[in-house]
């Protein structure tokens, strides 16, 4: 949203009107979320617009205005600087030079609504216009300015204007308000800042070095201050997210970055980020954290809809949003999903939309990887556009990070899909079912032409009559917002604007596919190799620093994340003694499905028993299936009865730590556990309270397996 370098605050006038002047109600109802497509179409009606006006509108005028704020207590000096383009500027200029005193901001919009619906001007667009208005009143020493907002509908290519005209004194009085809600923010930021990096300043590593561990942390400060990516492999045991976490909030006090983003594949693993920063805390550290937790995982309503009919923290959100952010600033450093439910419902407004707000506010944002590399969940505020900004991405678990980013970067349509809707709409709307029933055919013909399993050389004409049939959903979506099967609707909609999202974008690191499973036909576009749209976003930051236990063979890992092998890469060794592990093998038993039975699951409950009963601690068992872990664990029940197991599931009934006596205890992963009972359920794991031995029997590859 915002930039600050050299102690100025750039910040252009979209993003300054969007913030400060919005308001009104969260309405997802709408299937009006901006794709490649709506954009491409936008631009081309803005300059169609501006050749249309002649030669008195000047296009695209860029327009600054510098404002220097004055040290105050504890903030320093540091300026503003605005910046943008107005759409037009229209001022007839004659033969000797002499310009018409009537001069017109103007401001294009595209939207999607009848332009007769419009009463007037939306509250953040006028603010857009005026904003330009005073910048360029101010430029030209002009007494008097009109601004003029224009909306062309995109589909019709119908235009509406309103306009309204300006002394220069009524348009600077509101600018200053505008200005003075601005400074609240801006002062609260370059305070914050100042006490950040004088804190940074005294900050040392708060622990003795383990082997290996130094090394790690020197070659992530060179990586970040040189702006590269760096690959650290490096063994569970060496604290590789204090190891890249410390050495990016020095980076952070020589101003090398600004922001730090923490990216996760699992939510049990963002815990251990907050304990890293934590942890420097505790050693004088001042630094702001958000955790940013999935909108259905946030949302404080009982049940998920974005509408202000249906959600009141959705009704009137805007209005109170600003005040829920500025408080939840500035009453914690360490803002987590718990405090940012409590800062919501004391503001009634969507904790999802708060955590989004704040994190422009915060110097670390610890959410999981979707945020930064998904073309349809990441951040726009800090990766639209194409902007860059000066951030670290830190990528825990980085070998997950390939296949999730195939998943984002891949789309699927369904045959069946098509048909579903069809018979939905039906007579609702004619037209749209046709179209619908045309895709449907488009793709009956691919699946005859090219069969099961296929690759596919060429879709036909298929592309445009999907286009088509988007934006006949789009403006359905728009004009039904209480169509009783709208969700099955709106589910397609999107489906069908990210393949053409995907298709846009296809090179020869796609495979284009289909798959018949039953009676359904899939259209596949599989992403084989994520490196090129993961280095794109790469590059709008500074440094990248890629860590995991599993990161080799390192050059198939460069090839698949940043796509190339130039980048650097560390090993540490284990910080453990080679001589206190041990590998025991049990070749009695095995996991092979024709072996299974009560007498292999039996040896495999006392070979854990017997293990765990030898020296008490804590102990993690991990099973092929959630199956063979409930038929080891009757076995086991039946061999030591005295075992007790412990539930993690929230609103279960409290395990008692001073009555927890000597033995062996379970705690056993269940399927489907929420956010909630997996965090538990790692408590039981360091609460020391056990005198004994405390167990987890786990699935393999699970939520526990990192």
């Amino acid at each position: 949203m915002y930039v600050i370098r050299d102690n100025v605050f750039r910040i252009s006038v979209r993003h300054l009107v969007e913030f400060l002047c919005r308001s009104g109600d969260i309405d997802s109802g709408s299937g009006g979320m901006p794709d490649v497509s709506v954009m491409q179409e936008g631009a081309r009606l803005h300059r169609k617009i501006q050749k249309s006006m002649g030669a008195s509108y000047h296009a695209e005028a860029a327009l600054e205005l510098e404002i220097d704020m004055p040290e105050k207590g504890r903030r320093p000096a540091y300026k503003i600087k605005l910046e943008g383009r107005a759409d037009g500027i229209i001022r007839d200029i004659d033969e000797k030079g002499q310009s018409d005193p009537a001069v017109i901001i103007d401001e294009i919009k595209t939207v999607r609504e009848r332009l007769d619906r419009i009463k007037e001007p939306s509250e953040v667009h006028a603010a857009q216009a005026k904003c330009y208005g005073y910048m360029y009143a101010l430029q030209e020493n002009l007494d008097n300015i009109t601004v003029q907002l224009t909306y062309c509908n995109p589909e019709t290519e119908e235009i509406r204007r309103f306009s309204e005209a300006y002394t220069f004194g009524r348009i600077k009085k509101w600018f200053n308000a505008l200005l003075k809600d601005l400074t609240r923010w801006t002062d609260f930021i370059f305070e914050a800042r100042q006490r950040r990096q004088q804190s940074i300043e005294g900050l040392s590593f708060p622990y003795a070095y383990r082997r290996g561990q130094r090394g790690l942390v020197v070659s992530a400060y060179k990586a970040i201050e040189s702006g590269q990516n760096l690959y650290i492999q490096a063994p569970t045991g060496v604290g590789k997210t204090l190891s890249t976490v410390f050495p990016a909030v020095a980076a952070m006090g020589q101003s090398y970055i600004d922001k730090i983003f923490y990216l996760t594949s699992k939510t049990t693993t963002r815990t251990v980020a907050e304990e890293a920063f934590g942890i420097l805390r505790s050693s004088g550290l001042f630094l702001r954290t958000v955790t940013l937790t999935a909108r259905d995982k946030a949302c404080c309503n009982h049940t998920r809809s974005c509408t202000p009919d249906d959600c009141p923290y959705a009704k009137g959100h805007f209005d109170r949003i600003n005040d829920a952010v500025y408080d939840a600033l500035t009453g914690s450093s360490a803002i987590t999903r718990e405090y940012l439910l409590e800062c919501a419902r004391s503001h009634s407004v969507c904790p999802f939309e708060l955590s989004l707000d704040v994190s422009c506010w915060c110097d670390g944002i610890i959410c999981d990887y979707n945020y930064v590399f998904d073309p349809n969940a990441s951040l726009k505020r800090y990766f639209g556009e194409g902007s860059r900004g000066d951030y670290v991405f830190l990528v825990d678990e980085a070998h997950n990070l390939v296949e999730r980013a195939r998943e984002m970067y891949s789309a699927v349509l369904v045959k069946e899909d098509f048909l579903k809707a069809k018979r939905i709409i039906g007579a609702h709307d004619k037209k749209l079912s046709g179209s619908l029933g045309r895709c449907s055919r488009e793709l009956l013909a691919i699946k005859r032409a090219y069969g099961d399993g296929s690759l596919i050389s060429d879709f036909g004409s298929f592309p445009g009559k999907l286009e088509r049939l988007s934006s006949a959903l789009q403006e359905f979506l728009d004009q039904n917002r209480k169509f009783e099967h709208r969700d099955a609707v709106l589910e397609l909609f999107f489906d069908i604007r990210h393949f053409l999202n995907i298709y846009d974008v296809m090179d020869e690191r796609y495979a284009a596919y289909c798959e018949e499973c039953g009676e359904r036909f899939f259209l596949h576009l599989f992403c084989v190799d994520p490196s090129g749209n993961i280095a794109q976003r790469l590059s709008q930051g500074r440094s990248t620093l890629f860590f995991s236990a599993t990161l080799l063979p390192i050059n198939y890992y460069k090839d698949m994340l940043s796509g190339s092998r130039e980048d650097h890469a560390v090993y540490a060794e284990s910080p453990f003694q080679a001589e206190n592990r041990r590998i025991v093998i049990g070749s009695d038993v095995s996991s092979r499905y024709r072996r299974r039975g009560q007498q292999e699951y039996g040896r495999t409950a006392r070979y854990i028993g017997e293990t765990a009963a030898a020296k008490p601690g804590n102990y993690m068992a991990f099973f092929p299936s959630y199956r063979y872990l409930e038929a080891v664990k009757e076995q086991f029940l039946s061999l030591y009865p005295k075992a007790s197991e412990l539930k993690a599931t929230a609103g279960a009934d409290a395990w008692e730590p001073d009555k927890c006596g000597a033995g062996l205890y379970l705690a056993v992963q269940e399927p489907q556990m929420g956010d909630e009972d997996r965090e538990n359920f790692l408590k039981l794991f360091g609460s020391n309270a056990f005198n004994g031995s405390l167990i987890g029997f786990c699935v393999a590859g699970g939520a526990f397996s990192e």
